[in-house]
């Protein structure tokens, strides 16, 4: 009998383009709360004499400032991590547990100073950390951009370890909510709930407090900030474009690097994403970090 003739092919013992996900890795417990992350790395190359550190990416999935779901981005995720980047998905506190802002920035900078601290097991380049988020998620990642380090911001979790970041990735983030937080008692009864829980009590300080919520009073003419990359559809009914018109224009003004990418006629989520907006990204992102 005749048989095929055996395909041969060559073995990967670097195990590029392969990754690994580590699941509910616990980066805090301090706050009452156990926060996990997901990570996905780099298959640890066997051959090498030394292990290779890669970048991080941090993601936060929109959730309006509630437990993110931590795997509605998986896959797209894992394609990063088999192009050599370290990637971790954070949960963080939900505001209508009562957990206040900044409780979901605080916790979002914990886990970048957790994956700091812990580089060597993750094999991660503490030079080159970058965040991204979507939604609430890209809110979050403006402010984290725009506060590194900042003491108020910093819980005494990993305190010696640096909560800066050297890009910002931002997918139909809110930027300006003052509208909104001057007028909860006025809102539809579910966003009422969702900002009454972001503000706390009804006191003048938390209203101030809340205010702080918005990038666009973060910013500073000639402040040193990472290079920002925002994304939106001009059709998204959830978060106005004009937010991220509005804070393309404030970045530019301060004299930071900012990129606005239109998805014209997409909504919040949905055919927002494709190939050609996730191959941008990752332009900006081999670029800058």
């Amino acid at each position: 009998m005749a048989y095929k003739e055996v395909k041969v092919i060559k073995n990967n013992p670097s195990l590029e383009g392969m990754a690994v996900m580590i699941p509910d890795v616990i980066f805090s417990t301090a706050q009452g709360v156990d926060l996990k992350l997901q990570l996905f790395m780099p298959w640890k190359d066997e051959t090498a004499k030394e292990p290779k550190k890669y970048p991080l990416i941090v993601f936060v999935q929109g959730s309006a400032w509630t437990f993110p779901d931590v795997y509605y981005q998986i896959p797209q995720l894992a394609q990063f991590s088999r192009e050599g980047y370290v990637v971790a998905t954070l949960t963080h506190r939900s505001s209508l547990e009562g957990h206040p802002y900044p409780a979901f920035l605080e916790d979002v900078k914990t886990g970048i100073r957790y994956l700091r601290k812990n580089a060597e097991r993750y094999q991660i380049d503490t030079e080159r950390v970058g965040i991204w988020g979507t939604s609430s998620g890209g809110n979050t990642a403006l402010l984290v951009g725009l506060t590194g380090n900042e003491k108020q911001y910093k819980t005494q979790e990993y305190p010696d370890h640096s909560d800066s970041v050297k890009i910002v990735i931002d997918c139909f983030g809110p930027a300006d909510l003052s509208e909104a937080i001057e007028k909860i008692e006025l809102m539809e009864e579910d966003s009422k709930k969702l900002f009454a829980a972001l503000r706390g009590e009804d006191t003048k300080e938390n209203v101030a407090r809340l205010q702080d919520m918005n990038p666009v009073n973060h910013v500073r003419k000639g402040a040193a900030y990472p290079p920002f990359l925002i994304l939106q559809g001009n059709q998204d009914f959830i978060v106005e474009y004009s937010q991220s018109e509005l804070m393309y224009h404030k970045l530019l003004e301060a004299g930071a690097d900012a990129a606005l990418i239109c998805v014209d006629g997409a909504p919040h989520e949905g055919s927002f994403w494709s190939k050609e907006l996730l191959a941008l990204i990752k332009d900006f992102i081999d670029e800058h970090l």
